[in-house]
């Protein structure tokens, strides 16, 4: 039996048993069945590093992974990165900036070239850093959302949508970054408070309007009120003078107005206004488009053309009080949509872009769902689900940066309105557009198994059964993987959705390396080892939507590592025979009896707390076990019991059970730790990683002394 060292050094462990868990292939399926448990891993930013919010999900994954390996589970779980368009052609682009250079330098190829030398360089940062933490991922199945295997996916989806008649090119009220140069979805927008005016505006000779964007006048193409508005039921109809351009616009009568707002009456500006649109689409207006992709007021703005937004804004408010325009200006507090990678603030335009239609894909996605075939926990987020789905707008697909997939559709040079899809022809040349980096992530849990392909992995590991991620992306990504999978599988993509809490610092506010309010899981791994880290942060999941980390769990995790080194040595000090510790103990002493029926309390309330997804009071009761039953009470009791020749050999077998068994219930936990000293134990023949479960022992418990 080989002993342990005084203290135990996560620095000069978890390295060794990462590797040796590794190569021994112990990370991939160990076997063939039908009882398979598989998780696709969500994949990071291939631009990013460790958070805590990735620490979190992370371990929530690895903890079911090697829960389900030891229940004997034919177990998958596999880790990727994500292309992710916008943000890592944003880096790209600052480092070309410090050398005083823009992608338009480089062209689009070498640009291309350039990001993939980045990602060679860069990209696998957030992978090292998950291995150290303990992840058990197959990594031999990692993959990444622009390998070839993966591309010819997304090309094979796209390519569907369009044969079945559900992509289709429209103008549209788009978002778009002035910064970035493409268009955002609704879902990838940050509000920010910020303090502003509601500006009230006399359009000549009948009405007063309220905005908040008087810049927009200038393409406004109607004024309209509520058709039950009694204040301006005569005036519809009727024409009034847009201020500064002389140009007269109607006065139309619509639902969508809300009478309570500023004066009833509102501004129309079709080509910046998502509502107005809708607005203009009813009544035939036109659209002028005033403001530009670089935020310019374009020549329909008149004199004002060439001034940027902010500015223009300023020349034309003064002009409106010079003329005598301007009735007023109200101080209010309002929410600015701006652009979630960069923070520029989105401006909304009038833009040509390529859309898939919602109508028939959100259907079955609802179905799955309200048939309980899809389950969220907690339940409260199958409503958050139900109601985004039930009013979903068309998918805008299309990006206009250089980093992604292309969209495969050519153009004829000579006509604009001639398309090839799918392949080039003679006298076309593809677009410029990227997809949505969202289209091709929500292929991720049936693409990284090989779909389109019928592979044996597909085959054999779909549908996976647990996805855990974050709340704010059950609109970007997981509805999305929903409807894909039900449209190009034809089965669910997991059967359980686990929204994990969002993690914050101890003060309550959202976790920023920026703002200095962001904790760095690598530091504190350093700090105080994977296992202490892991086990803090499973401590801390106790249901809550919101999670208030604090440091003080995960040093209290170390000194339960440190304590179960102690026990662990004290145990094999005192034992000298090599009888396996896993042979089921029968006890002779009142101590015996109690120490294995609260071991079996803790196996059952372990799994049922797993099951149920309660990760925070299994490690609790892990802890107060080990601590308090085994550690304060039942080694106690032994060190008298030892002394007695005629139990000594029966209370070294019930130490050597109990630490054996602790060890496998706390091996989900904290892998690291409990892979070394299972190591030392008598008669041990394979790893940890890869031993039984521990199951109930009524029996033995139940025989007196």
């Amino acid at each position: 039996m080989q002993k342990l060292p005084k203290i135990y050094n996560p620095k000069e462990t978890e390295e060794r048993i990462y590797q040796l868990w590794e190569k021994g292939g112990y990370f991939q399926p160990q076997k063939q069945g039908k009882k398979t448990f598989t998780i696709t891993a969500p994949p990071p930013n291939v631009t990013g590093s460790l958070h805590m919010g990735h620490a979190l999900n992370c371990t929530i994954q690895d903890i079911l992974i090697r829960w389900k390996r030891m229940q004997g589970f034919v177990t998958l779980w596999v880790f990727g990165t994500d292309h992710a368009g916008i943000a890592t052609q944003n880096v790209v682009e600052k480092e070309l900036k410090k050398e005083g250079k823009t992608r338009f330098d480089l062209g689009r190829e070498n640009f291309i070239e350039r990001v993939w030398e980045w990602k060679k360089k860069f990209g696998n940062i957030i992978v090292k850093q998950v291995k150290k933490l303990g992840c058990s991922c197959d990594w031999s199945r990692e993959r990444f959302t622009m390998d070839k295997d993966y591309s010819e996916a997304v090309k094979t989806a796209f390519l569907h949508y369009y044969k079945k008649g559900y992509l289709y090119r429209g103008e549209r009220v788009i978002n778009w970054c002035p910064r970035c140069q493409t268009v955002l979805s609704d879902l990838e927008l940050e509000y920010q408070e910020v303090q502003g005016s509601l500006w009230f505006i006399r359009y000549p000779p009948h009405l007063v309007v309220a905005t908040t964007r008087p810049e927009t006048l200038l393409g406004d193409t109607a004024v309209a009120v509520h058709p039950k508005d009694k204040r301006y039921q005569k005036l519809i109809g009727q024409k009034v003078q847009l201020p500064l351009l002389n140009r007269e616009i109607p006065i139309i009568a619509d639902e969508a107005v809300d009478p309570s707002f500023g004066s009833g009456a509102v501004k129309v500006t079709p080509a910046h206004d998502p509502r107005d649109f809708e607005i203009g689409l009813r009544h035939q207006l036109p659209q002028i488009k005033v403001i530009d992709e670089k935020g310019i007021i374009t020549k329909e703005g008149g004199i004002y053309q060439g001034l940027e937004q902010e500015t223009a804004r300023q020349r034309i408010l003064k002009d409106l009080q010079a003329k005598g325009f301007l009735e007023k200006e109200e101080k209010i507090t309002h929410h600015i949509p701006h652009c979630y990678r960069c923070h520029t603030k989105i401006e909304q335009l009038s833009s040509p872009q390529w859309f898939i239609k919602m109508d028939e894909l959100k259907k079955s996605a609802i179905r799955v769902v309200n048939e309980g075939k899809i389950r969220f926990v907690p339940a409260r987020f199958k409503r958050v689900y139900l109601d985004w789905m039930k009013n979903v707008k068309d998918w805008c697909i299309s990006r206009q940066i250089w980093w992604g997939h292309r969209i495969p559709i050519w153009v004829k040079e000579e006509d604009n309105q001639k398309f090839s899809v799918g392949r080039a022809k003679k006298g076309y040349r593809q677009i410029d557009d990227v997809l949505d980096t969202w289209f091709s992530s929500a292929l991720w849990p049936f693409a990284v198994l090989g779909w389109p392909q019928k592979t044996k992995d597909l085959k054999q590991f779909y549908p996976t059964q647990v996805l855990t991620t974050a709340r704010e992306i059950i609109f970007l990504w997981v509805a999305r993987m929903i409807f894909s999978s039900l449209e190009f599988t034809q089965k669910i993509p997991f059967e359980t959705v686990l929204i994990h809490p969002v993690v914050l610092s101890e003060s309550g506010k959202r976790m920023s390396k920026s703002l200095g309010t962001g904790v760095d899981p690598i530091a504190l791994i350093e700090k105080y080892g994977a296992d202490a880290t892991r086990f803090g942060i499973a401590w801390q999941l106790t249901g809550l939507q919101d999670l208030r980390f604090k440091e003080d769990t995960i040093i209290a995790a170390r000194n339960f590592c440190n304590k179960i080194w102690n026990a662990s040595r004290f145990v094999l000090l005192n034992t000298d025979q090599k009888t396996p510790p896993l042979k089921p103990p029968v006890p002779k002493t009142s101590s015996d009896r109690k120490i294995l029926q609260a071991l079996n309390r803790t196996i059952k309330e372990t799994n049922t707390a797993l099951e149920k997804f309660q990760f925070g009071r299994a490690a609790q009761s892990l802890y107060h076990f080990f601590w308090h039953q085994f550690c304060d009470q039942y080694i106690e009791a032994s060190k008298k019991q030892l002394q007695e020749p005629s139990i000594r050999e029966n209370t070294q077998q019930i130490l050597l059970y109990l630490l054996a068994t602790s060890l496998k219930l706390l091996h989900p936990f904290i892998p690291f730790i409990t892979e070394e000293i299972w190591q030392k134990l008598p008669g041990i023949r394979k790893p940890l990683i890869v031993s039984e479960w521990p199951s109930l022992k009524r029996r033995s418990v139940e025989k007196t002394a």
